[in-house]
């Protein structure tokens, strides 16, 4: 298991307002790595509509990259993103619910690689990627939120505003404190 924390954010239509909230609240000395899959077309700007309004780095992930802490990875177009021994793995795999990237590709991959470290957060979509993601998530010992209560039977269903709050916590803590519970 990798020694820092992950916050995972998957979000498909109306995702991008949320986002963004969250996002332009993390802390400039954030102690985890943020990556992001929001469902896309051809071309994406979600790097730099994020840059514009955080602290953080946002890029677009490149395969093989070593995973950075402060950092916001998105997925770029087209390409499935996971996390593989600290780095970041892409691929062309199949569409997972008719969409490439997919988020619940993402959660489980990051569930698997960082367990207890992770912080998964799936925002508004009407489909059913990322519930499979959040609840691997919980059953890894994860902390799971979803903006949608119809999103996953388990995890914890909060506001925006209350998913921020916690997100934000989560990223300013420490790095080596024990993940937060509600």
């Amino acid at each position: 298991m990798a020694a820092h924390a992950i916050v995972a954010v998957g979000a498909s239509g109306g995702g991008l307002e949320p986002l963004r909230r969250i996002t332009e609240r993390l802390p400039r000395n954030c102690t985890v790595t943020v990556f992001v899959v929001m469902h896309s077309g051809a071309a994406s700007f979600l790097p730099e509509i994020l840059s514009w309004h955080g602290k953080l780095r946002v890029e677009f992930a490149r395969e093989g990259d070593f995973i950075a802490t402060g950092r916001i990875y998105v997925a770029p177009p087209a390409h499935h993103m996971g996390v593989e021994a600290g780095h970041i793995r892409l691929n062309r795999a199949p569409r997972v619910h008719g969409v490439r990237p997919a988020i619940d590709p993402m959660l489980v991959s990051v569930a698997g690689a960082y367990g207890r470290r992770v912080m998964g957060v799936v925002l508004s979509g009407a489909g059913t990627d990322g519930a499979a993601g959040i609840v691997e998530i919980e059953r890894l010992g994860g902390c799971a939120l979803v903006q949608d209560p119809l999103a996953a039977d388990s995890p914890e269903c909060l506001s925006i505003e209350d998913i921020t709050v916690r997100v934000t916590a989560f990223c300013s803590r420490p790095a080596a404190a024990p993940r937060l519970d509600s």
